[in-house]
């Protein structure tokens, strides 16, 4: 297959990766531009064909974005991007053997997620609580209904954009999210954000709503379904007050839920399918997270620490 060809393995990869994995629109974007990266190189290197492929090209393209100074968490996901591909490949028939498979996987430096502590989120939830009762507004409901559900239910910012009305259990108080993978999992939610998210679909949905919103719960202003960069700004600003909180968004809100729950004596499992986690080791982070803040602590309050 020549050079010209490079664009059709980009499509049918792509093809691959939407129909067969259910990868969601970004994590397809990423992998492509992982793939356009390496054909670039392939191309600087004199190799036309994709079936000349080789493990040393692989190692020299990760070499170069080493030393153009990408970082180890990036030189880790472009690895296991092009190992993706090249089982795709393989299996296609596009080349003879995986090489890929016998690529090492830079291990990135796993830094801690930067989370909220109790006393910390029971002030941004309150602040929100009492922004409602001076504005009125339905955007204010709405606003707190997000910080409180991101908080209680620990979900990532696409599956609450995703929500629908008919994902909201209010007998059991759980919402079903779609994740991942597009698998499915239902997530309680405690009191506080249940009538938060009921506050805000009695009086405040009908104030936006039109023939645009259908049945999505949470609304952008013009009453289109909420998109993730409405969801994030509203989350900065929510936290943006609090002292020590440069930045967080959606993401720290998941991180502190996870958190809070091991620190409240929830096991690894349960964290683990509230968080939709295909594996326990993404989750264990949140151990460490978790002893840290206990080492903080102790050494702060015990007088011989």
């Amino acid at each position: 297959m020549s050079v010209t060809d490079f664009a059709e393995v980009a499509t049918a990869f792509e093809r691959h990766l939407r129909t067969e994995r259910n990868l969601a629109v970004h994590s397809i974007r990423a992998y492509l531009g992982d793939l356009e990266s390496l054909f670039t190189h392939l191309q600087i290197l004199g190799v036309a064909d994709i079936s000349h492929l080789e493990l040393s090209h692989i190692r020299s393209w990760l070499a170069n974005m080493q030393v153009k100074g990408g970082a180890r968490t990036s030189l880790s996901r472009r690895a296991v991007s092009i190992r993706l591909f090249t089982k795709w490949a393989f299996r296609s028939g596009l080349i003879a053997r995986d090489v890929g498979v016998a690529l090492a996987i830079p291990k990135a430096h796993r830094t801690l997620p930067e989370v909220l502590d109790i006393p910390s989120a029971k002030l941004a939830m309150n602040a929100l609580a009492m922004r409602v009762g001076e504005e009125e507004t339905p955007i204010a409901l709405r606003d707190c209904a997000i910080v409180e559900v991101l908080y209680a239910s620990g979900a990532r910012v696409a599956e609450l954009c995703g929500l629908d009305l008919r994902d909201i259990d209010y007998e059991r108080q759980t919402i079903r999210v779609l994740g991942k993978g597009n698998k499915e999992r239902t997530i309680p939610i405690g009191n506080p954000a249940m009538r938060a998210l009921k506050a805000w679909l009695k009086d405040g949905r009908s104030g936006i709503e039109n023939k645009l919103s259908e049945s999505a719960v949470f609304l952008g202003a013009r009453g289109k379904r909420i998109d993730q960069r409405t969801v994030r700004t509203v989350v900065y600003i929510a936290l943006g007050a609090l002292e020590g909180i440069e930045r967080m968004g959606p993401h720290g809100l998941r991180h502190s839920a996870a958190t809070h729950l091991l620190e409240g004596g929830a096991d690894l499992r349960t964290v683990q399918e509230i968080l939709g986690h295909a594996s326990l080791a993404t989750t264990q982070i949140y151990t460490h997270v978790s002893t840290e803040r206990l080492q903080k602590a102790f050494k702060q309050a015990h007088p011989r620490a």
